[in-house]
């Protein structure tokens, strides 16, 4: 069980991601908030991430209105089109990026010392 001081760290840690401050946040002494800070961070590291992971899932919504507002709204066509296609690449229509794979990297050493020699006779 978790004190109203430790849920408090957390709850501060999310929100700066800085232990030490948000050890201050909570209560603890500012002496000691370094220290403390680093601790709690480790002791409570599992439901910090599942914590920033909620608050990330919330922000979601938000964060798809201001894009959907842009794409209908911005002044300025290039920000038009970066939303356009941050709705599109989110949707599953990134274009695909393509490497080239040079035969060299597939070849043996084998292979390679017979394409040698060849080029230099």
């Amino acid at each position: 069980m978790r004190t109203d001081k430790q849920e408090r760290f957390i709850e501060s840690y999310c929100l700066t991601g800085n232990a030490t401050k948000a050890a201050e946040m909570a209560g603890y002494s500012k002496k000691g908030s370094k220290q403390m800070g680093y601790m709690l961070k480790n002791q409570f590291s599992s439901e910090i991430d599942e914590r920033m992971r909620k608050m990330i899932q919330d922000a979601v919504p938000g964060a798809l209105a201001q894009v959907n507002d842009l794409v209908a709204n911005a002044v300025s066509e290039g920000v038009r089109l970066n939303a356009c296609r941050d709705v599109l690449d989110r949707a599953g229509y990134k274009p695909v990026e393509r490497q080239e794979i040079s035969h060299v990297e597939t070849s043996s050493t084998e292979e390679l010392e017979k394409e040698l020699k060849a080029l230099l006779n």
